[in-house]
This record gives structure tokens, sequence and C-alpha cells, in this order.
């Protein structure tokens, strides 16, 4: 058992404390140090991410210049000077001389880098929350669910309701703040650089500030008469009345700031958010993609109108990436995969070798898009998405070459879409054929 599985071993035997009979003494303490190098190692692999949705990502603002540079555009450049201007309103710049109260705790902040699921870019300046105490009130911010949004968007085809969406601007910096911080300015605050400055609102990174956030927009919501659904907490009703006379409830659905409502007047709806969190006017208006998935409206052979969503766009913008990564690597997809993975494969006996860390990193990247790719409505991928999740640690080059083979099958299959029929089910009474299940279930 030593020989076969040590690291279980000692860390029964840890548990157990029998680390100190013969046969463990010097072996655990041996074993208990690889183990921590192995895991060392693995994290180590794990921070080296560069690339999300197949886009290079930077890790600090040379290197986002040194980018845009290399690609031709302004892509980085456009999206720092973008932050730094609306991220103002968090912090009252303190003058010369002038020092934080002892009650405000130092925080470091930074700019970090990211990839939209329109594969926009975008940069976010944080704060460095790790490093301040943990605030004693609980911290937990939740979002609506897939399932709750796909419900809703039956609900209105069935009610013959509106639905319409809208983006709150710059969320966070909207809510104040319940902890007490400050921070030094860096060179991204242009001639306050080095000022000191205390943080005024919910700075992304902050323990709190999904909590902040949320509290705030519920007392807004509980303001405006909306309950919240005890299925899910970021689901909020109000009755409502029709020009007709007829009573119904409308319906709001939070994903921290995308608002999606469900009403007769949608649009009025959202105008009373907008009175306390000013909205992005140009995303007022049915949502044309939602979460990363294509709504779209699709006559049934019924006649009923029913939505629909596809991720064919996002697939296509995906497999687009992932043709030129291999592209530069004189690579291309296997053409017109039938099946997901190929025949009889089977990725734990895989023994070819590892990926090194750059490949690594590409490898989970990819297991990330597919994961969501499932969550999005293709469930034809999950299984297999899910056998080649397991190898995420430790990836090997037959694993790599398979979730390849996964994203050729994709290119061929991505024109699917998920419909939510309201249709009522017609069920004939008069064809049920009543059997005796009592030999099976008992008498009950």
């Amino acid at each position: 058992m030593k020989e076969s599985n040590p690291i279980e071993v000692a860390e029964y035997v840890t548990k157990y404390q029998l680390e100190k009979e013969p046969a463990f003494a010097w072996w655990v303490p041996w074993i208990m140090k690889k183990r921590n190098r192995i895991i060392s190692a693995v994290n180590q692999r794990t921070r080296q991410t560069s690339r999300k949705y197949g886009i290079e990502v930077p890790s600090s603002v040379e290197e986002a210049h040194r980018m845009d540079t290399k690609n031709g555009n302004t892509y980085w450049r456009d999206a720092i000077t973008k932050e730094m201007k609306t991220i103002a309103v968090a912090f009252r710049i303190l003058d010369e001389g002038e020092s934080p109260s002892p009650k405000h705790t130092f925080i470091p902040c930074h700019l970090v880098f990211t990839v939209k699921m329109d594969f926009t870019r975008k940069c976010r300046y944080v704060a460095n929350g790790g490093v301040s105490p943990t605030p004693v009130k609980s911290t937990y911010a939740g979002v609506v669910s897939r399932e709750s949004v796909r419900i809703a968007f039956t609900y209105a085809a069935l009610n013959d309701l509106e639905v319409m969406a809208a983006d709150i601007q710059n969320a966070y910096l909207q809510a104040p703040i319940s902890e007490k911080y400050w921070t030094t300015c860096g060179r991204e605050f242009g001639e306050d650089c080095r000022k000191k400055a205390l943080v005024v609102r919910a700075l992304y990174g902050c323990k709190s500030a999904g909590a902040d956030f949320r509290n705030h927009l519920r007392s807004c919501m509980d303001h405006l008469g909306y309950e919240s659904c005890l299925a899910d907490p970021d689901v909020w009703m109000r009755s409502a009345t029709r020009a007709d006379g007829e009573e119904y409830y409308e319906y709001m659905l939070l994903y921290v700031d995308d608002c999606l409502c469900v009403s007769e007047r949608a649009r009025d709806a959202l105008m009373q958010i907008d009175n306390y969190f000013k909205m992005k006017p140009e995303s007022i208006g049915p949502p044309k993609i939602y979460l990363g998935s294509t709504v779209s409206q699709v006559v049934l052979e019924n006649g009923m109108t029913a939505y629909a969503f596809s991720s064919s766009k996002y697939m296509q913008e995906v497999i687009k990436n992932v043709d030129e990564y291999l592209e530069e690597r004189d690579r291309k997809l296997q053409s017109k995969a039938q099946t997901p993975l190929s025949s009889e494969y089977r990725p734990e006996i895989d023994v070819s070798p590892e990926l090194d860390p750059v490949d690594c990193t590409y490898y989970q990247s990819l297991i990330g898009i597919l994961r969501w790719i499932v969550e999005l409505g293709h469930v034809d991928i999950c299984v297999e998405v899910s056998m080649m999740s397991s190898h995420l640690a430790l990836p090997r080059e037959g694993h790599m070459e398979q979730v390849l083979h996964i994203f050729a099958y994709l290119k061929v299959y991505h024109n699917a879409r998920m419909v939510f029929d309201p249709t009522y089910p017609e069920v004939n009474a008069g064809e049920e054929v009543n059997k005796d299940w009592t030999t099976f279930y008992g008498n009950v």
C-alpha cells in the first residue's frame, strides 16, 4: 500500500497518529513533503494563465501596451482609459499632508485584465481584498440561476408578456462601501499619483463589495414593491394589472448588474430602477444576447410563439480563436468530426507525454469554455466535457487532442438551440392504461 498509494496511506497514518510507528517514522514526513511539492507545482502551472477564450490577456499595463502594439490596435489602451474615468467616483483623494483616520485600513489596489463573453477587452481597477481583514458580517451575494431565466422566458411566452433587458452602469460603484479602507494612488491616476485616497464606494476586490451592491439594490427593489422569490432570491416579483384589468405577476431577474424584466410594460418597470441605479441607455431593449446565449423567437408547429436560446454565435467566435491559435502552430482542427470524442477513447488510461505549462494553461482555458457551452444548453457534450475536466491538474498531449476533437465536433454541430415550449400538454385520459404496481411498490 505504501508503494501503490503513498499519499493516501500517509494522510491516513497522520490522521490516526500512527506516524511514530517504525514503518512510518521516516517515511511519512518524506511523502508529505513530496506531496506538497507536487501541489506547489500544479499551482504554479495554474497561475500562468495568459489566455481567455483563446485571446492573450496581459498581466500589467506595460504588457497591455506591448500587446496593442503587436496586434496593431488599441483595445487594451482604450479599456484602461475607460476604466480610470469611471473609477474616480470610488475614491476621495486626500490633500497633501492629510492622513486617513485610524479606523481606516490600508488596502493595495491594481489593474486586472480580462476578456468578456462577447470578446471585448475589459480592464478593472480592483482592491487586493486578500490582505484585508475578514468582515464580521456575511459577504455572500448570489445571482439568478439559468433555470429561473428559462422559466421566466417560458412564462413570458405563455402569458404574452414583454421581455426586456438592461445593464446597470458601473454597478458596484453605485453602492456605498460598508468597510473602511484607504489606498495609495498609482500612476494610473495621473497627477494624483502617490497621493492617499479613501475608498468610498464598493470597489471591486473588497470582500464585501458584492454583498454591499446586492443589499443596496435589494433595498431599491423593496422600495419599488417587489418581493424576493423563495425558490430563487434573485428573482423579484410584484403583482400588476394588465390594460384589460387582468391581474398577473411581473418579474425582475437580477444577475449582478444585468436586469431582465418580464412584464406587460417592461420598459416602464426598468425605468423605475433607472431612477436609482443609472442604466446604460444602449442596453435597454429586448435581449439579443443574454448570459452568452443568443435569444430568438420561433413559431412552433401548433402556431404558438416561443423563446429559444442558442450558443451558436458564441461557439463560432470561440472556434475562430482556436483556429487562429492552431494556425500559429501549423495545425488545424479535424474536419467533419461526427462525435465529441474519438471512438473508444479512454482519458483515464492516456499515458501520452504531459503538457508543458503554457499548453497546460491553454487546456484549462479550453475546458472552461466547454463547460460554459454546456451551461448554455449544448447538453450533447456534457459527459465528454466532464471526463476531460477530471484531468485539469495534469493534462497530457492525448487529452489536448481530444479537447480539440470536441471543438471540431462543435464546428460542425454549432447551430443548435434550446426552445422553451409554453404549450400545455394534451393528455387523452381515455388512452391511459391502468396497471397493478402493488407487487413492485407494495400496498402504499
